[in-house]
């Protein structure tokens, strides 16, 4: 029954992306949107209404969304193959792209709530998918991280009830200067940077790869991370002129830097490309909070393209390692697995922004954003580094795993051909490939043109260049690092140290204090003076009445007198 479920819902996904796709191509020419408004509750000045905004950057990424989640449910079957729930799994996949098609086409706060709940409580559901101690840890790590943007959500619902109704898009334009919406907008950075995973959230993100792979291919590429950055993309018009920019752009680009950093020296597949999103998010975040919200939203799509087939094809290289995650058990994989190693390659290249590739169109156009807008060396210093980091652990990853020696056990088994994936992996690879390009002439056609003189024009190149340099001395210097710089390298690979505090020093803030609160106040004076002591006295009011219905003259004076003394003492 799990393949049917798999062919339907593939085949009903595929169909409607190119339905939303063209929809959104006809209000890009047109310069259209449709606004959609049910009001559901009238009580007073307080209207509870429902909204739908489908304008071409919600039918673009929902086209897309929809057209990788058919391309993952089909990769799914074969890949979930022998998995003795593959429809629920199927199921709980579809309830997440719901749930992100929910967050996409909402202006207003309720309806973004549902959507973003949904992601919340269905990405739970598939990380602890395995059922085992470890993926149960990282479920609730995920779960509990998001919790607090869950919050956020919430209290600027409560927040808004001060504008009479909770459609953002038009209260911010009647009220963008207030102090009231600047709070509101606080809180919606807050939730932004918990689901895109910045600093200080970022632990979840690579414990959420305990999920099956194909939840990684779909999570990271356009559904759960980059609800965050969409939330944003919508409601730039408020940051605007802000110090909540400036906030915004310092964590995003602290986070680029230290994902960029810690990739390089980290050894699981899929922990290095969850780190790669992590960078990339970062960038995105970066390049909106300086007022480039277009420039985001077109990185996000092309990201979105090649990271589903970085996964992909890394899930079919750990299905022919025997479930080993580890790159240094890899080695010359390109001998025995050419579509793969082939597509894994391309979607390395177009990560680095190689010339033509989707990546090259958004990257190169942000870093040269960066060279003519007035940004300080220190974000100058983040975004070119961050850059160079990102081309040295792609081109580590492929040292690693198609280019070195053979590291392989004893027992391998590499398959090359199951059609399934690499029908999945090549829809993806040609996405990969043109994506950017079509991209590029649909929804920035209106770009001036940048000229950059002097070493400007050479920076980006240079940069690159001396990030392939540092990715192949990483590689060589792998075990020289591992022996002599044990400590430093320790605090790199753990995020410096954010899981320990995510994990331990919530444990130690939150649970025990709550457990010190809970002997104090529950267990203490309150109960004692509080529900258990009214208990009681109503009690022995209740018995004491009881014998009073009884013709003893002596137990009712008795009675009376103790009432009497009680209502006194209370009053």
């Amino acid at each position: 029954m799990g393949m049917y479920i798999c062919l339907i819902f593939s085949f009903y996904m595929m169909f409607f992306s190119f339905m939303v796709f063209l929809f959104g191509f006809i209000l890009v020419n047109l310069d259209f949107s449709v606004f959609l408004e049910w009001e559901v509750v009238a009580l007073n000045s307080m209207n509870v209404e429902m909204f739908l905004i489908l304008d071409w950057i919600s039918m673009m990424f929902m086209g897309l969304v929809l057209f990788i989640s058919s391309v993952v449910v089909w990769y799914s079957l074969s890949y979930m193959g022998g998995d003795m729930n593959l429809d629920r799994f199927i199921i709980l996949v579809v309830l997440f792209v719901v749930s992100m098609m929910f967050l996409i086409i909402s202006p207003n706060l309720i309806s973004i709530l549902l959507g973003w709940d949904g992601l919340g409580l269905v990405s739970f559901c598939l990380v602890i998918y395995y059922q085992n101690s470890k993926s149960f840890n990282s479920g609730m790590l995920t779960v509990l991280s998001n919790r607090v943007g869950d919050v956020m959500i919430l209290m600027s619902i409560c927040w808004m009830v001060n504008y009479g109704g909770w459609n953002l898009l038009l209260s911010m334009k009647l009220f963008k200067n207030d102090l009231e919406m600047t709070v509101i907008i606080l809180m919606l950075i807050l939730a932004a940077i918990t689901k895109s995973a910045q600093i200080p959230f970022s632990s979840w993100l690579p414990a959420a790869m305990a999920a099956p792979t194909p939840v990684s291919a779909l999570v990271h590429s356009s559904t759960l991370v980059t609800a965050g950055v969409y939330l944003m993309i919508r409601f730039s018009e408020l940051m605007g002129g802000t110090i909540l920019m400036d906030f915004l752009l310092i964590l995003s680009s602290a986070t680029m830097f230290m994902a960029g950093v810690v990739a390089n020296f980290e050894y699981d597949l899929k922990k290095i490309i969850a780190l790669s999103t992590l960078s990339q998010l970062g960038l995105m975040l970066s390049i909106l909070s300086m007022g480039f919200c277009d420039l985001a939203f077109f990185h996000l799509l092309t990201h979105a393209m090649f990271k589903s087939m970085l996964f992909m094809s890394a899930g079919l290289i750990i299905h022919s390692m025997k479930n080993t995650q580890d790159i240094r058990f890899m080695g010359n994989i390109s001998k025995f697995m050419p579509l793969v190693s082939i597509s894994l390659n391309v979607g390395n290249l177009s990560l680095c922004g190689f010339p033509f590739l989707a990546g090259f169109y958004s990257k190169d156009l942000i870093l040269e954003k960066c060279l003519i807008s007035n940004l300080n060396c220190f974000f100058f210093f983040f975004f070119f580094f961050s850059t160079g980091l990102t081309v040295s652990y792609s081109v580590r990853l492929t040292f690693f795993s198609m280019l070195g020696s053979m590291n392989f056990s004893s027992l391998f088994v590499f398959f090359d051909e199951d059609y399934k994936m690499i029908f999945s992996i090549k829809l993806m690879l040609m996405l990969s490939i043109l994506g950017g390009s079509v991209l590029m002439w649909l929804i920035m056609d209106d770009i001036n043109f940048i000229y950059l003189e002097g070493v400007n024009q050479w920076a980006i190149i240079f940069v690159l260049f001396i990030g392939v340099i540092m990715g192949f001395v990483v590689y060589k210097s792998s075990h020289f690092l591992m022996g002599k710089g044990v400590k430093m390298i320790y605090f790199i690979s753990l995020m410096w140290f954010m899981p320990s505090i995510s994990t331990s020093g919530v444990n130690w803030l939150v649970l025990k204090s709550s457990l010190s609160l809970k002997k104090i106040n529950d267990l203490g004076w309150f109960e004692y003076l509080g529900g258990q002591g009214l208990m009681n006295l109503m009690e022995s009011v209740g018995m004491e009445l009881s014998l009073s219905k009884v013709n003893f003259v002596k137990k009712y004076l008795v009675s009376m007198v103790f009432m009497f003394f009680c209502i006194c003492f209370f009053i």
